[in-house]
């Protein structure tokens, strides 16, 4: 089975076609025919080595990256419901190893895909689930209600654009960060109020609200320079793990998207957003599956918004 990803762990270079084998298929679990597949900064963490304790090179036949995708249905498990043979879906990966997004053959969880209408495109679709998931589980860690106020960082980002969509839905007062330039941007998703973004957004966001926020999704990953701008007992949702600086009160919350990865539910309510307007996919552009390496690199230069997409229906 063709699929993108690494030998050596390295630059975006290290991104190459490997063959992997075919995987077998669950009574729960689904295989896809891939068409597409959003390249994230978790992929391009996996890709350099980051997560391979001191390893240089991969086992077996290489490191698939991909935590998004969408494609068809190409076969279901014997104790599969609610899917058939031919549903077009979006879904999420948890990589591991050669099983991961980057791949034109997909065994995952019935329970990480749903299906899409085609008022929906591909690319489209494989923009959602993950950072989609991931801002729902964070909104979820703060356990906020109706009025009260949630502050957004990175807001002009694939999760922090989402965050806003989601946060506003759920009937929340957004102050969100933009850099200059992107300010429209950011109150197109809905925020109430933008501030700029940088190492101020903490001193920003108290000049709007004097007495802190009361929760924070920090998609822009500054960590302990956020944690002044919510309330004494505000909440913090943080998405590489951190956990706060020891200071009493606010509570930090680090949030991983495997841990929500078979929330069907979630995915269908992302899905029903995106059908309603309320949820934007953001695509930034689709390239071969065999530039992957290019997206890569476009990503880590930064300056991208929305997602990036691999097409391998071509």
């Amino acid at each position: 089975m063709r699929a993108i990803g690494v030998t050596e762990y390295g630059g975006p270079d290290a991104l190459h076609e490997i063959d992997v084998p075919a995987e077998d298929l669950g009574p729960l679990d689904v295989r896809l025919r891939v068409s597409k597949a959003a390249v994230n900064p978790t992929d391009t963490i996996g890709r350099s080595g980051a997560r391979a304790e001191g390893r240089t090179h991969a086992e077996g036949p290489g490191d698939v990256p991909g935590m998004d995708v969408s494609g068809v249905v190409d076969q279901v498990g014997p104790r599969v419901t609610g899917l058939a043979e031919g549903d077009r879906v979006m879904g999420i990966v948890v990589p591991s190893g050669p099983h991961g997004g980057y791949r034109e053959d997909l065994v995952v969880p019935a329970a990480s895909v749903v299906t899409v209408p085609d008022s929906i495109s591909d690319a489209e679709a494989a923009t959602v689930p993950m950072n989609g998931l991931t801002a729902l589980l964070a909104l979820d860690a703060l356990g906020l209600t109706e009025g009260q106020v949630v502050a957004v960082t990175g807001a002009a980002g694939a999760f922090g654009g989402y965050a806003v969509e989601l946060a506003k839905a759920r009937g929340l007062v957004v102050v969100a960060d933009a850099k200059q330039g992107e300010e429209e941007l950011v109150r197109g998703f809905g925020a109430d109020v933008v501030v700029p973004r940088g190492d101020g957004v903490a001193a920003a966001i108290r000049a709007e609200y004097p007495d802190g926020v009361d929760g924070l999704l920090d998609g822009s990953v500054q960590d302990a320079a956020v944690l002044d701008a919510v309330t004494e007992d505000g909440v913090v949702a943080t998405v590489r793990g951190y956990r706060g600086d020891g200071r009493p009160g606010v509570r930090v919350v680090p949030v991983l998207v495997r841990d929500v990865a078979e929330r069907q539910e979630w995915l269908t309510e992302l899905r029903d957003l995106v059908v309603a307007g309320r949820l934007t996919p953001r695509v930034a552009d689709v390239l071969p599956a065999a530039d992957a390496a290019d997206a890569h690199a476009r990503l880590e230069a930064g300056g991208v918004r929305g997602r990036l997409v691999l097409d391998f229906a071509r």
